[in-house]
């Protein structure tokens, strides 16, 4: 049976070894400027260049052809998207879903709607590889992922939430706070996909601190982590050496973010998806 994951670039993952994986790009308009997150674009060009830019910025999410293009020849799919209530990602991925199995009604599509995006994302495209490379039905691996995604977490460290407050996705109040006088606001998304800021830290000590007492307090037990960051290596390894330290056997992965996860972290930000003990 041939199984084939797809996702939105929204989880900063292109390629998984060994899978059948297509990502369908997201893109960030900039003025006359459209930079389309594919492992061709120089992020770090991209974000340099949205520092000093001062027009308005947005985000565009693919539409109902390009998720056609990516189940194009697929059996079984099963799409993981950032979270519907930032993105109108999902919406399209449904309708091109039913589009596809009215067009091959022997083939099914399931879309998992991952109520976040990065990390945690990546998270459940692991899940579906281990779950698709097993002996189980297209049922049993759809109720699974489902169940997965109850026991996945996402929190973020910002430095900047500006491009996060244009697009209406934080309050301009928060906004102003972070970056002011060394101030990073460390945030969730919430079980709605919502994002949610939680602590308002002096300080990047501080602020990986409270991050990792979070992901204790959110039930974090030494199960897979994921850490994207953009442009912040440094912090990155630094929250990783806390994790070992406190779970020795815990598996944590460091990755950049690509440009969707870069527009929205900005300059020193970071986020962290993970399992809880429940997983």
């Amino acid at each position: 049976m041939n199984y084939r994951i797809v996702t939105d670039s929204a989880s900063s993952l292109f390629f998984i070894d060994g899978v059948d994986f297509k990502s369908v790009p997201l893109k960030i308009i900039a003025g006359k400027t459209e930079y389309e997150d594919t492992p061709a674009l120089n992020v770090d060009k991209m974000v340099a260049e949205l520092q000093g830019f001062q027009e308005k910025t947005s985000t565009s999410c693919p539409n109902v052809y390009d998720w056609l293009s990516a189940f194009e020849g697929a059996d079984r799919i099963f799409a993981v998207t950032i979270t519907s209530n930032l993105s109108g990602s999902y919406s399209a991925a449904m309708q091109a879903a039913k589009e596809y199995t009215k067009d091959h009604p022997e083939r099914l599509v399931h879309v998992v709607d991952s109520l976040s995006a990065g990390p945690e994302m990546i998270l459940l495209l692991e899940k579906l590889k281990e779950l698709t490379e097993g002996e189980r039905s297209f049922e049993e691996i759809f109720a699974q992922i489902e169940a997965y995604k109850k026991y996945t977490h996402l929190l973020f460290s910002l430095q900047s939430l500006n491009n996060l407050a244009r697009n209406g996705r934080v309050s301009t109040t928060v906004a102003k706070i972070a970056g002011v006088l060394g101030i990073r606001v460390v945030g969730k998304a919430s079980d709605k996909g919502t994002l949610e800021p939680l602590h308002k830290c002096r300080g990047e000590k501080t602020a990986l601190s409270t991050l990792f007492q979070e992901m204790k307090n959110h039930g974090y037990g030494g199960g897979r982590v994921e850490i994207l960051h953009c442009q912040n290596e440094d912090s990155a390894r630094a929250l990783s050496s806390m994790i070992s330290k406190d779970f020795p056997s815990a598996s944590v992965f460091i990755r950049p973010c690509t440009a969707l996860c870069a527009y929205y972290a900005e300059k020193g930000g970071f986020l962290v998806g993970f399992e809880d003990a429940n997983s």
